[in-house]
């Protein structure tokens, strides 16, 4: 098997070699054989990696520690599901996920685009296999995952506990598909400039893919958000972690391109600033796989591997380089046919959202690389926390919210008084109202929150007017009822429509932002069993701990081999709200060394939070039991000398008297408690910017049909051509 997957690396790269010469060849040459040869190259290069990635897939699902890199990142005592997602938990998978998701939407776009744009295509075939290539080098030359290991060892180390929550099962390939198929308009848009048409054709072709990659990475960063909320046990959302970073670039990048190709559209504005953003936004993209891949900073998400970093630092020069040179070169043919009316038109408020939105991805990319800058510079690598960030994110945050508020209502090209006044009273009226509700409740003393929740009224206010008048005019033009006109107008057209959904979803994601940051009580007491807490308002009383042994053959558990926890239960003014059971669960390392008792809980010990959630707020709470004490260190020295290391399952038996000291003799015990309002609007919000994008991103149903038929007409005509010439 592991000779097959190697084999099958090695056709691939052969495959992408052969492929850009194809394609080189036949755009030069004018030969349109071998561009189709380019074409059928990238569908040959899905396939084959699809072989190599069943391969490996089929390797961790059966434990096969003959591959070095099931060996290292998992064991038979790691659950089915886990086992399944552990294959891009290792550098070497997430390469293999990489190029093959990249190949995957290559080949995609190309069988799309079959038959149209001849040169801008096969240039394009030729990067996208160039980036294909490059990463097929990475997993055959710097970190094979097919790599062998003789004797192969009776298990494996498992996977690492983080990572054992069922969204990072979801997440890496989210991300990784976000990344992918940025590629793609990055592609066709270098692919335009060398073939010097830079006309609206390449970018309707890849319109999608750029929705998608920003749907993808919306949802990865949103899962990755939930993940560290849930599993990390620090009660936070949101570090600005060097990785989380990564991420938010190239989706604020690809946000301003999906709102800037609208002008180009509408007026023929913009073209170097879009084909800017289309190559920036790949370029970031490969950034941030860089991050992620590279080790050069340091984070909680990133793999190690430091030998992958000079690599792509060449590509990554390169396609700077590269970009800088097609822009600048190629100005002359993107001038614009119009110029901006007025600072009164969709078209200027489109061009500010657009500053706002790179102004922030120039913050976090400087606020990211500072450490590396800083240690460039004076030797030492400064850091650069959360309060740096929110100084300067939150006042562009502000201004993005406005804007998206203003930008829906506006006209375009120039708007009267007339205008301005129908579209903008309701929602100025909201968020006037929101202001004065605010401050009648007290909520006070955090001016950008208070700022923030009246500009999302403002975007609330006009995405539900602008639904109600295209409803009402749909209802009174057809005589359906105004839900059924309303999914009608939403359905005929899905781009606008579903573009103000997630206009509303991104204000409600913010006001769960604001409040919850805003607004929420911390307190980390050190309690003993029967005391309490007072936190928000709220009494939280340490009632009684808890601990269980789990048996290391159990595979429908995550893993671990001893929890130890508590049951909290929470009141407000005497009476009842919620009883939490947060968790610490500990793991096996591995290591022998650590004993035959001690190594079974001598693995990274992971937080399983507890919270009560409502619309209104979260309880949450996590615990950190502590097993330093005496007892609890002697039992386990004591189990190491008289457990032998060849009868690990009788360690379980010590574990078990642990856990029953543990009940017996409670030490106190450190809780990180939380009181959070509205934070589960984040995720409203997220859900909502999710489903505002499929619908935006969905073709409607008519022009599907159209493109059927058209196409069947097209291989209608060819063959009748055919049994002509013949």
């Amino acid at each position: 098997m592991p000779s097959l997957g190697f084999a099958s690396m090695i056709v691939a790269l052969v495959v992408c070699v052969y492929g850009i010469g194809a394609s080189i060849y036949g755009v030069r040459a004018d030969e349109d054989r071998w561009i189709t040869s380019g074409r059928r190259a990238v569908y040959g290069l899905a396939l084959t990696l699809l072989t190599a990635f069943i391969v490996l897939e089929i390797a961790f699902i059966t434990n096969d520690y003959t591959f070095s890199t099931v060996a290292d990142t998992s064991s038979a005592t790691t659950p089915l599901l886990y086992r399944m997602g552990a294959v891009w938990s290792s550098q070497e998978g997430s390469l293999l996920l990489w190029a093959l998701l990249s190949s995957l939407w290559s080949s995609l776009v190309l069988f799309l685009v079959k038959g149209r744009m001849r040169e801008v295509s096969a240039y394009a075939t030729a990067i996208l296999l160039a980036f294909d290539g490059f990463f097929v080098a990475l997993a055959v030359f710097y970190a094979n995952p097919f790599e062998t290991l003789s004797p192969a060892p009776v298990e494996g180390a498992g996977l690492d506990p983080l990572l054992r929550f069922p969204t990072m099962m979801i997440h890496p390939p989210m991300v990784y598909s976000g990344y992918t198929l940025c590629i793609v308009p990055f592609a066709f848009g270098a692919g335009a400039l060398i073939a010097r048409k830079v006309n609206m054709e390449w970018i309707r072709s890849t319109r999608r893919f750029a929705l998608a990659s920003w749907l993808f990475l919306g949802g990865g960063i949103m899962l990755g958000a939930l993940w560290s909320y849930s599993e990390l046990g620090w009660g936070g959302y949101w570090g600005w972690d060097p990785v989380e970073n990564a991420a938010l670039l190239p989706w604020l990048t690809g946000t301003a391109f999906i709102h800037s190709l609208m002008i180009q559209e509408k007026r023929g504005m913009l073209k170097v600033w879009n084909s800017s953003l289309v190559l920036a936004t790949g370029t970031l993209a490969i950034m941030g796989t860089f991050l992620v891949r590279s080790g050069v900073l340091d984070s909680i998400h990133a793999f190690g591997g430091a030998t992958l970093g000079v690599p792509f630092v060449i590509l990554i020069g390169a396609m700077i380089v590269g970009s800088i040179y097609l822009v600048v070169s190629r100005r002359s043919l993107l001038r614009s046919e119009h110029k901006l009316d007025s600072m009164f038109s969709r078209e200027a408020v489109f061009l500010l959202n657009n500053l706002a939105l790179v102004g922030l991805c120039f913050v976090i990319f400087w606020g990211t690389w500072f450490p590396l800058i800083s240690k460039a510079l004076t030797g030492q690598q400064a850091s650069v926390g959360p309060p740096w960030f929110g100084r300067y994110t939150v006042p562009l945050a502000l201004i993005l919210v406005l804007l998206s508020a203003v930008g829906p209502l506006i006209a375009w090209r120039r708007s009267s008084a007339r205008n301005l006044m129908r579209n903008f009273t309701l929602p100025l009226l909201g968020a006037v109202l929101t202001a004065i509700v605010l401050v009648a409740l007290g909520v006070t003393g955090k001016p950008p929150a208070v700022a923030m929740f009246c500009l999302c009224a403002l975007v609330i206010v006009g995405v539900v007017q602008e639904l109600w008048r295209g409803a009402r005019v749909r209802s009174a033009a057809t005589g359906q009822m105004l839900p059924r006109a309303l999914v009608g107008l939403v359905s005929r057209n899905r781009r606008r429509y579903g573009g103000y959904l997630v206009h509303l979803g991104v204000a409600i994601l913010f006001i769960g932002v604001a409040a919850s940051s805003s607004y929420q009580h911390g307190l980390e007491p050190r309690l003993t069993v029967g005391k309490s807490a007072k936190i928000g308002g709220y009494e939280v009383k340490y009632v009684k701990p808890t601990a269980s042994v789990t048996p290391e053959q159990d595979s429908t558990h995550t893993g671990s081999t001893l929890d130890l926890g508590a049951v909290l239960r929470v009141s407000r003014g005497g009476r009842y709200v919620a009883t939490l059971r947060p968790t610490e669960s500990y793991y096996d390392s591995g290591e022998e060394s650590q004993g035959s008792v001690g190594h079974l809980i001598g693995g990274q010990p992971v937080s399983h939070i507890a919270m009560s959630s409502t619309l209104a707020r979260n309880i949450w709470s996590a615990v950190e039991p502590d097993i330093s004490t005496t007892r609890f260190e002697r039992i386990i020295e004591v189990g190491n000398k008289t457990i032998p290391i060849t009868k690990p399952e009788d360690g379980m038996i010590v574990l078990a008297y642990l856990a029953r000291e543990y009940l017996k003799h409670t030490p106190p015990t450190a809780f990180n408690l939380k009181v959070q309002p509205l934070l589960n609007w984040v995720w409203i919000g997220a859900l909502i910017i999710f489903g505002g994008g499929l619908i935006a991103i969905s073709p409607p149903p008519r022009s599907v049909t159209r493109r059927v038929r058209a196409r069947a007409a097209r291989r209608t005509v060819a063959a009748e051509r055919d049994l002509v010439s013949a």
